[in-house]
């Protein structure tokens, strides 16, 4: 082998090698998020014949260590055999994890928030198709120092009935990793803040108790440490 030709070689092996390396060092971002998974989710109100409706979040998300800004799919699928009828999913985050901006959703006036969230939009869905499914880009910021959590109820379009509801489920990490450029974060895991003496962590609103829903018309109630149920309630007479 010439010495041009075993130094192109060399070359070449080195600039592979390089690649990988770039290739492996990038963070796990809204492209890299795993299968997309059903936990904490659970049927409230009886959905009509033939309509089962269900939604996911990504297993795992990374949080920027820097701007605290992260990306979730959120998803909703009609496993019946009928068409759903027009719904509406919900996202809703609460204490360190707030929902910046659902892509083609509306945000809740701060009056309509369940008590104890910080955020939420009303993504509208027109009929979904039986074996159908839509997805959302979720843009969130998440505070490592707390803990953080996301809900995903499927409701009527009105809001008086709710076929199914994903948590409030915690995204966290029980290994911080405070000089990574970004954390990675698994579901259905509660938070292990990285600063001094995170072994107790801040509560905000009112935890795991009764979270209404102002002119939405439903609530979240707390259910064990499953997680909160929409449940209905009758909207109050207002005189005209």
């Amino acid at each position: 082998m010439s010495s041009r030709h075993a130094t192109a070689v060399a070359g070449s092996l080195v600039a592979a090698s390089f690649s990988a390396v770039l290739i492996l060092s990038v963070p796990a971002g809204a492209d890299d998020q795993g299968p997309g998974s059903g936990k904490g989710g659970k049927p409230v109100d009886q959905a009509p014949a033939g309509v089962r409706t269900t939604t996911t979040l990504p297993e795992r998300i990374s949080v920027d260590n820097g701007s605290g800004r992260t990306a979730i799919t959120a998803t909703v699928k009609n496993e019946g055999t009928a068409q759903s009828g027009r719904i509406r999913l919900l996202v809703v985050g609460f204490d360190g994890l707030t929902v910046n901006g659902v892509q083609g959703c509306d945000a809740l006036a701060k009056k309509d928030l369940p008590k104890g969230s910080n955020s939420a939009f009303s993504c509208p869905v027109d009929h979904l198709a039986a074996g159908a499914s839509k997805s959302w880009a979720v843009d969130a910021t998440f505070d490592l120092s707390r803990t953080g959590k996301i809900c995903l109820p499927v409701q009527t379009a009105d809001g008086k009935k709710t076929y199914w509801q994903q948590g409030p489920v915690p995204f966290g990490t029980t290994n911080p990793s405070p000089n990574a450029p970004a954390t990675p974060l698994l579901l259905g895991t509660d938070n292990a803040p990285a600063a001094p003496g995170g072994d107790e962590l801040p509560k905000t609103g009112v935890g795991r108790d009764v979270l209404p829903l102002g002119a939405a018309g439903a609530s979240l109630l707390a259910v064990g440490a499953a997680g909160l149920w929409w449940s209905r309630r009758r909207p109050q007479h207002r005189p005209g």
